[in-house]
């Protein structure tokens, strides 16, 4: 069963407050912890602990690049 998460506890996972990084696109919450690009919490001019859903229109990537890792819950709305 997949937990679900407020965007409070989303914006702890952010890779400074604690060892976990999340970030969250169209309702779920992924795991990017094993990612170089997300070091330290930060993705180029995007922070983790954050939903990111309207913010991947301006990437040079698709939404397909969440499928590499892990969804931890949903967000709650």
């Amino acid at each position: 069963m997949v937990k679900t998460y407020t965007k409070s506890q989303l914006a702890l996972r952010n890779g400074q407050d604690r060892p976990e990084i999340w970030v969250a696109y169209a309702g779920k919450i992924y795991d990017v912890s094993s990612s170089r690009l997300w070091k330290n919490g930060k993705h180029y001019e995007h922070w983790a602990g954050q939903d990111l859903t309207e913010e991947l229109a301006q990437a040079p990537h698709t939404e397909q690049v969440f499928l590499k890792f892990e969804v931890i819950g949903t967000l709650k709305i």
